[in-house]
């Protein structure tokens, strides 16, 4: 009533626009909008429109098949690997964070800690084959079983590809050999090679000093006859983006091996190289995944004779 009441008066040029929406106490826009708005729809285009539902709202019944997906089926899932399996396989179409959002509401997942700020990440490698990492981490990766094994990983610095994955009893030069083979079977030779300084990987005179460069394991000898550089990370804080991908694999992997029905070790190396890896890959963030190769490339077949020797006598003693 008050607001016909001061539009009236703008109308008989009794008050301006800019006056009128000064009795009101809104902006001059506001005002002319409102005017449009009567003059369409009368009265019913003064109504406060926030407290109407949303066209583009979540329905309901989807949100309440996903909170039951993730009760039966996906509990302890992180909820970035939760969608993941939403899309691809039961398909679900909404977003990731009105997914999270409703999780957090139900008290499914709890809210992450807001996180201190990080030391400064050393930069990657502009291109893919400059460097790339090795490592191996302990877990009980099988489901239903409590003994654990080692994760044997060598990925790609500049993109955190996966180039070779697979499990063993216990880490060493064999596995090390095999996970260095794998690549250069499937990607060419790479420059470089960035590991902790295991007593496989490197020659270490002093507990904690640093590695020889004349020494050298079985496993640097065969990276210096193929050619490709050998680094040592002297702290845990060095291999961060190993120790990261390592935090997503256990969190992961476990599950999704639970998923497959895979309780061997056979079984579960056989999925990883053939189903996870390129899934991995697939998931990588579009800017990483157009970095350029490096020109550094061994024709493929054109293997050194000395990684074969030197893969075939890694149990001898050196």
């Amino acid at each position: 009533m008050r607001f016909s009441d001061v539009l009236g008066r703008t109308e008989r040029s009794e008050l301006s626009q800019m006056e009128a929406a000064e009795l009101l106490g809104v902006s001059e826009r506001t005002f002319r909008r409102w005017r449009d708005r009567h003059r369409e729809e009368g009265e019913a285009g003064l109504l406060d429109r926030r407290l109407q539902a949303s066209p583009r709202r979540a329905p309901v019944a989807e949100i309440e098949r996903m909170l039951g997906l993730y009760r039966d089926i996906y509990r302890g899932f992180t909820v970035k690997h939760f969608h993941e399996h939403l899309c691809r396989r039961h398909n679900y179409t909404l977003g990731y964070t009105v997914t999270k959002l409703h999780l957090h509401r139900a008290g499914l997942v709890t809210p992450a800690r807001t996180r201190s700020a990080h030391r400064k990440k050393r930069p990657r490698r502009p291109m893919v084959g400059m460097m790339l990492h090795q490592d191996a981490s302990m877990h009980a990766w099988l489901p239903g079983d409590d003994r654990k094994h080692d994760l044997v990983v060598t990925m790609e610095d500049a993109t955190s590809a996966l180039y070779s994955l697979f499990l063993v009893d216990e880490e060493g030069t064999a596995s090390s050999l095999r996970g260095v083979r794998e690549v250069v079977a499937r990607h060419g030779l790479f420059c470089s090679l960035y590991t902790d300084r295991g007593s496989h990987y490197f020659e270490t005179p002093e507990a904690g000093g640093r590695v020889s460069k004349t020494v050298l394991t079985q496993f640097g000898r065969a990276l210096k006859q193929l050619g490709i550089e050998h680094i040592a990370a002297y702290s845990p804080q060095a291999r961060g983006r190993s120790e990261r991908m390592f935090g997503t694999l256990q969190d992961r992997l476990p599950k999704e091996l639970a998923l497959a029905g895979i309780t061997t070790v056979e079984a579960a190396n056989r999925w990883l190289r053939e189903v996870y890896i390129a899934e991995h890959n697939k998931r990588l963030p579009r800017s990483r995944r157009a970095r350029r190769s490096s020109p550094i490339r061994l024709v493929r077949g054109a293997r050194s004779s000395a990684f074969r020797m030197t893969a075939g006598s890694a149990t001898t003693t050196r």
